[in-house]
Protein backbone atom coordinates (compact mmCIF):
# COMPACT_ATOMS: atom_id res chain seq x y z
CA UNK A 1 0.00 0.00 0.00
CA UNK A 2 1.04 3.27 -0.81
CA UNK A 3 2.42 5.35 2.08
CA UNK A 4 0.28 8.41 2.90
CA UNK A 5 -0.91 10.29 5.80
CA UNK A 6 -4.21 8.91 6.77
CA UNK A 7 -6.84 10.78 7.68
CA UNK A 8 -10.40 9.91 8.17
CA UNK A 9 -11.33 10.14 4.62
CA UNK A 10 -8.51 8.28 3.38
CA UNK A 11 -9.14 5.75 5.77
CA UNK A 12 -12.84 5.53 4.48
CA UNK A 13 -11.89 5.21 0.97
CA UNK A 14 -9.02 2.38 1.79
CA UNK A 15 -11.51 0.50 3.60
CA UNK A 16 -14.02 0.92 1.29
CA UNK A 17 -11.79 -0.62 -1.73
CA UNK A 18 -10.92 -3.39 0.59
CA UNK A 19 -14.76 -4.13 1.49
CA UNK A 20 -15.07 -4.36 -1.83
CA UNK A 21 -12.52 -7.02 -2.73
CA UNK A 22 -13.43 -9.28 -0.31
CA UNK A 23 -17.07 -9.16 -1.70
CA UNK A 24 -15.48 -9.86 -4.79
CA UNK A 25 -13.81 -12.77 -3.42
CA UNK A 26 -16.44 -14.29 -2.36
CA UNK A 27 -17.92 -14.46 -5.73
CA UNK A 28 -15.20 -15.50 -8.00
CA UNK A 29 -11.48 -16.76 -7.40
CA UNK A 30 -8.77 -14.16 -7.01
CA UNK A 31 -7.46 -14.77 -10.41
CA UNK A 32 -10.72 -13.48 -12.47
CA UNK A 33 -10.97 -10.06 -9.99
CA UNK A 34 -9.19 -7.31 -12.03
CA UNK A 35 -8.99 -3.31 -10.58
CA UNK A 36 -11.72 -2.17 -12.30
CA UNK A 37 -14.28 -4.58 -11.26
CA UNK A 38 -12.85 -3.43 -7.47
CA UNK A 39 -13.44 -0.02 -8.84
CA UNK A 40 -17.33 -0.84 -9.44
CA UNK A 41 -17.76 -2.11 -6.59
CA UNK A 42 -16.65 0.32 -4.40
CA UNK A 43 -17.95 2.84 -6.00
CA UNK A 44 -14.65 4.97 -7.04
CA UNK A 45 -12.22 5.63 -9.80
CA UNK A 46 -9.68 4.16 -10.64
CA UNK A 47 -7.11 7.17 -10.08
CA UNK A 48 -8.59 7.25 -6.77
CA UNK A 49 -7.80 3.13 -6.49
CA UNK A 50 -4.14 4.03 -7.66
CA UNK A 51 -4.02 6.73 -5.16
CA UNK A 52 -4.34 4.32 -2.33
CA UNK A 53 -2.58 1.01 -3.75
CA UNK A 54 -0.42 -0.34 -6.45
CA UNK A 55 -2.16 -3.18 -7.57
CA UNK A 56 -4.34 -5.96 -6.19
CA UNK A 57 -1.97 -7.80 -4.42
CA UNK A 58 -1.45 -4.60 -2.32
CA UNK A 59 -5.22 -5.00 -1.61
CA UNK A 60 -4.68 -8.20 -1.03
CA UNK A 61 -1.67 -7.87 1.46
CA UNK A 62 -3.88 -5.04 3.28
CA UNK A 63 -6.60 -7.40 3.96
CA UNK A 64 -4.37 -10.04 5.13
CA UNK A 65 -2.62 -7.89 7.30
CA UNK A 66 -5.96 -6.84 8.63
CA UNK A 67 -6.87 -10.56 9.02
CA UNK A 68 -3.65 -11.56 10.95
CA UNK A 69 -4.09 -8.45 13.23
CA UNK A 70 -7.76 -10.02 14.59
CA UNK A 71 -6.00 -13.03 14.78
CA UNK A 72 -2.83 -12.04 16.84
CA UNK A 73 -5.21 -10.01 18.69
CA UNK A 74 -7.38 -12.92 19.76
CA UNK A 75 -4.05 -15.08 20.15
CA UNK A 76 -2.18 -16.51 23.46
CA UNK A 77 0.81 -16.88 22.63
CA UNK A 78 0.74 -20.18 24.96
CA UNK A 79 1.87 -23.43 23.09
CA UNK A 80 -0.20 -26.33 23.76
CA UNK A 81 1.06 -28.84 26.13
CA UNK A 82 -0.20 -31.92 27.82
CA UNK A 83 -3.73 -33.24 27.94
CA UNK A 84 -5.72 -31.61 24.76
CA UNK A 85 -9.26 -32.41 25.09
CA UNK A 86 -12.62 -31.14 22.83
CA UNK A 87 -13.54 -29.34 25.45
CA UNK A 88 -10.41 -27.60 26.25
CA UNK A 89 -9.96 -26.72 22.64
CA UNK A 90 -13.65 -24.90 22.35
CA UNK A 91 -12.89 -22.79 25.46
CA UNK A 92 -9.02 -21.72 24.36
CA UNK A 93 -9.90 -21.19 20.63
CA UNK A 94 -6.73 -19.00 20.89
CA UNK A 95 -4.18 -21.67 21.16
CA UNK A 96 -5.69 -22.57 17.20
CA UNK A 97 -3.77 -22.15 14.16
CA UNK A 98 -3.81 -18.52 12.86
CA UNK A 99 -5.47 -19.61 9.49
CA UNK A 100 -8.25 -21.13 11.80
CA UNK A 101 -8.62 -17.85 14.09
CA UNK A 102 -8.52 -15.65 10.99
CA UNK A 103 -11.85 -17.54 9.66
CA UNK A 104 -13.26 -17.33 12.43
CA UNK A 105 -14.32 -14.04 10.45
CA UNK A 106 -16.91 -15.30 8.03
CA UNK A 107 -16.08 -12.60 5.61
CA UNK A 108 -12.03 -14.04 5.28
CA UNK A 109 -13.36 -17.94 4.79
CA UNK A 110 -13.80 -17.21 1.00
CA UNK A 111 -10.09 -15.84 0.73
CA UNK A 112 -8.93 -18.87 2.29
CA UNK A 113 -10.93 -20.80 0.28
CA UNK A 114 -9.60 -19.36 -2.98
CA UNK A 115 -7.23 -22.18 -4.75
CA UNK A 116 -5.13 -19.48 -6.31
CA UNK A 117 -4.34 -17.94 -3.07
CA UNK A 118 -3.33 -21.03 -0.91
CA UNK A 119 0.67 -20.99 -1.26
CA UNK A 120 0.65 -17.35 -1.35
CA UNK A 121 -1.79 -16.82 2.21
CA UNK A 122 0.63 -19.68 3.90
CA UNK A 123 3.58 -17.90 3.36
CA UNK A 124 2.34 -14.84 4.19
CA UNK A 125 1.03 -16.06 7.98
CA UNK A 126 4.37 -18.45 7.74
CA UNK A 127 5.86 -14.61 7.57
CA UNK A 128 3.74 -13.24 10.22
CA UNK A 129 4.34 -16.36 12.66
CA UNK A 130 7.78 -17.22 11.82
CA UNK A 131 9.32 -14.96 14.66
CA UNK A 132 7.15 -15.89 17.71
CA UNK A 133 6.87 -19.71 16.62
CA UNK A 134 10.33 -21.07 15.70
CA UNK A 135 11.72 -20.08 19.27
CA UNK A 136 9.09 -21.98 20.75
CA UNK A 137 9.94 -25.50 18.53
CA UNK A 138 13.44 -25.14 19.56
CA UNK A 139 12.49 -24.23 23.28
CA UNK A 140 9.88 -27.47 23.14
CA UNK A 141 12.29 -29.66 21.25
CA UNK A 142 15.92 -28.25 21.63
CA UNK A 143 16.94 -28.52 17.83
CA UNK A 144 18.00 -26.12 15.80
CA UNK A 145 16.84 -23.46 14.06
CA UNK A 146 16.83 -25.13 10.28
CA UNK A 147 15.18 -28.28 12.10
CA UNK A 148 12.86 -25.66 14.16
CA UNK A 149 11.94 -24.43 10.66
CA UNK A 150 10.98 -27.47 8.50
CA UNK A 151 8.88 -28.10 11.87
CA UNK A 152 7.35 -24.81 11.37
CA UNK A 153 6.86 -24.75 7.85
CA UNK A 154 5.37 -28.31 8.27
CA UNK A 155 2.98 -27.38 10.94
CA UNK A 156 1.81 -24.31 8.69
CA UNK A 157 1.06 -26.04 5.77
CA UNK A 158 -0.89 -29.24 7.33
CA UNK A 159 -2.79 -26.87 9.00
CA UNK A 160 -4.14 -24.66 6.44
CA UNK A 161 -4.34 -28.09 4.34
CA UNK A 162 -6.66 -29.79 7.41
CA UNK A 163 -8.62 -26.65 7.88
CA UNK A 164 -9.30 -26.19 4.07
CA UNK A 165 -10.62 -29.93 3.79
CA UNK A 166 -12.58 -28.97 5.97
CA UNK A 167 -13.44 -25.46 4.82
CA UNK A 168 -12.51 -23.59 7.73
CA UNK A 169 -15.37 -24.53 9.86
CA UNK A 170 -14.78 -25.89 13.18
CA UNK A 171 -17.49 -29.03 13.32
CA UNK A 172 -17.23 -32.05 15.54
CA UNK A 173 -14.88 -34.04 13.05
CA UNK A 174 -12.54 -30.93 12.85
CA UNK A 175 -12.54 -30.40 16.73
CA UNK A 176 -11.26 -34.35 17.15
CA UNK A 177 -9.04 -34.50 13.86
CA UNK A 178 -7.28 -31.23 16.04
CA UNK A 179 -7.45 -32.85 19.55
CA UNK A 180 -5.43 -35.85 17.33
CA UNK A 181 -2.90 -33.98 15.27
CA UNK A 182 -2.23 -31.88 18.05
CA UNK A 183 -1.24 -34.90 20.64
CA UNK A 184 0.74 -36.23 17.26
CA UNK A 185 2.95 -32.68 17.35
CA UNK A 186 3.32 -32.76 21.18
CA UNK A 187 4.35 -36.25 21.44
CA UNK A 188 6.69 -35.42 18.50
CA UNK A 189 7.99 -32.39 20.23
CA UNK A 190 8.45 -34.46 23.70
CA UNK A 191 10.73 -37.10 21.46
CA UNK A 192 13.30 -34.57 20.37
CA UNK A 193 13.47 -32.95 23.85
CA UNK A 194 14.15 -36.50 25.37
CA UNK A 195 16.19 -37.29 22.33
CA UNK A 196 18.51 -33.91 22.71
Amino acid sequence: MKSRKIDRRTLYTINVIKEAFLTLINQKSYSKITVAQVCREAEITRSTFYLHFDNLTDVLNSVLDDAMMISQNSADSTPLTGEITTDYLKQNESLLPTCQRIANSQKYRALLMDPDLSEYIIGRIAKHERAKSIPQIQKRTGLNQKDAETLFSYTIHGSFAINKRHHFVKDDEWYHEVKMLNQFINAGYEYFKKKN
